[in-house]
């Protein structure tokens, strides 16, 4: 248990009612020194210590009308007080919850006085840290808390919640705990040989680890799906200058975004807005025209153009129909070859004076007639998107999904770790020597609960938290 007591703001600001969150071993005394019952502020005869020990004396999880005043006692405003003893609370310590009336006038004056009676401010995702460091939840549902709160579509809300529940951690742990039983039996094994034979126990050890190379394995080709289905495709628009990137930019947002005009080269920069078609999200990446360019700050802006576009999940390609392709052209072509996309043949409206034909003679993705003036084409682009990525609509089953990098990369390095006691073993190495990369997996797995997570890995995951969660 921490030994200090926090308080922060719970609720988003400029709604009707605010939040105000306390926790800590003084909650309950803290509070209780600024709230007053109707019934005491009306009574003449005030008894001066009732108020250090009014919530401790009640009940957990029950409800309390009142009023919180200042120093000298003048009300500052009518709330209700929520009442959660530890263990039994968010942060497994004694959390009492301010209902208060919005505006943040209000609930500065509040915060203020709990600051004067020995409360501090919480640091960002600090009550969801203490729920971790206190053993309530483990590291990875910590983070699935920040992801259902800023989750965009179902499968991201789905995927957040699962993984609040454990689903990640159970699937992991049962992995671990595998490999630490057969860690120890090699270890009591080479400890007392007379007893404990290892004969066979390397080929039987293989196709353990084979098994859990092939299961965390999974999880890794799910990973780019899951993140592309949770935190939204990279969706990057490219083209020549003058080609309706910027009008079709604003096309999708239903907005006037980017600066459209009729000179090439107007958008020099990267302008990324969020669009969601249906039930999934876009990162909408609208890029400088790709051409040769001796202007400074026009060519900064092509060399960011081409950077997106390499890391682009996909790619939308405008094309000028109503001019032949030029050299900008067959460089963009050149840069699209190993990515997933559609091309718009751009202008329809107007004479088309090249046919799909040349262009999927160089490029061999759909073409989709198009009009950034009729808006010809739009709706057949927004289904050919959802189709490329939905086999239908997203519909969340038992399936695990890794969305967090931070998993992947140690997902990725313990399948590193147990491919190399394999080949340990294919080797003939002895038993010994199988338990260092053994381990190595153990430590790399135990990163994704936090059971191995170093203090600053821990403190960076609750830095990007919001405040008073």
């Amino acid at each position: 248990m921490q030994e200090d007591t926090i308080a922060g703001i719970a609720s988003g600001m400029g709604g009707g009612i605010s939040i105000i969150r306390v926790s800590g071993e003084n909650a309950l005394t803290a509070v209780g020194d600024i709230f007053r019952t109707k019934k005491y502020l009306s009574d003449e005869k005030k008894d001066p210590d009732w108020k250090n020990d009014y919530f401790i004396k009640k009940d957990t999880h029950t409800v309390h009308y009142g009023f919180i005043v200042d120093d000298e006692e003048n009300i500052l405003d009518e709330v209700i007080v929520i009442l959660m003893k530890g263990p039994n609370s968010y942060t497994r310590e004694d959390v009492v919850e301010i209902d208060t009336h919005g505006g943040n006038y209000v609930v500065k004056k509040i915060l203020n006085q709990l600051l004067h009676h020995g409360v501090r401010l919480a640091e960002p995702g600090e009550f969801t840290k203490r729920a971790f460091l206190n053993g309530r939840i483990d590291l990875s549902q910590a983070e699935a808390v920040m992801k259902l709160i800023s989750s965009q579509n179902d499968f991201s809300y789905q995927s957040a919640l699962n993984q609040l529940e454990g689903s990640v951690s159970k699937y992991i742990e049962v992995i671990r705990q595998d490999i630490l039983h057969n860690l120890g039996y090699i270890e009591a094994a080479l400890d007392d040989p007379e007893h404990i034979s290892l004969d066979g126990f390397g080929e039987k050890l293989r196709t353990i680890l084979s098994e859990h190379i092939d299961q965390l394995n999974k999880l890794l080709l799910n990973f780019e799906d899951g993140r592309m289905k949770s935190e939204g495709i990279n969706t990057v628009i490219v083209g020549r200058p003058n080609a309706g990137k910027s009008s079709l930019m604003n096309l999708m947002l239903e907005q006037e975004r980017a600066i459209v005009t009729n000179i090439a080269g107007t958008t020099r920069d990267v302008l990324e807005e969020k669009v969601v078609l249906g039930n999934i999200i876009l990162n909408l990446i609208d890029t400088a025209g790709i051409h040769e360019t001796e202007d400074i700050v026009e060519n900064m802006g092509v060399d960011k153009a081409v950077d997106y576009l390499s890391k682009a999940d996909f790619v939308i390609y405008v094309v000028d129909a109503s001019e032949p392709l030029d050299e900008s052209d067959e460089q963009i072509i050149h840069l699209l070859q190993e990515k997933k996309g559609v091309v718009l043949f751009n202008k329809s409206d107007l004479d088309m004076v090249l046919k799909e034909e040349q262009l999927q003679q160089k490029l061999n993705w759909s073409v989709i007639p198009f009009s950034n003036e009729t808006k010809q084409g739009l709706e057949q682009l927004k289904e050919y998107i959802t189709n490329s990525f939905l086999k239908g609509d997203i519909s969340y089953n038992d399936q695990i999904y890794l969305t967090s990098i931070r998993h992947r990369n140690a997902v990725e390095s313990a399948v590193q770790s147990l491919k190399q006691v394999v080949q340990t073993i294919d080797d003939g190495m002895p038993e010994d020597f199988y338990t260092i990369d053994m381990m190595e997996a153990y430590r790399s797995l135990g990163l994704i609960n936090g059971e191995t997570a170093s203090e600053d890995l821990v403190n960076k995951i609750f830095s990007d938290f919001c405040m008073g969660k």
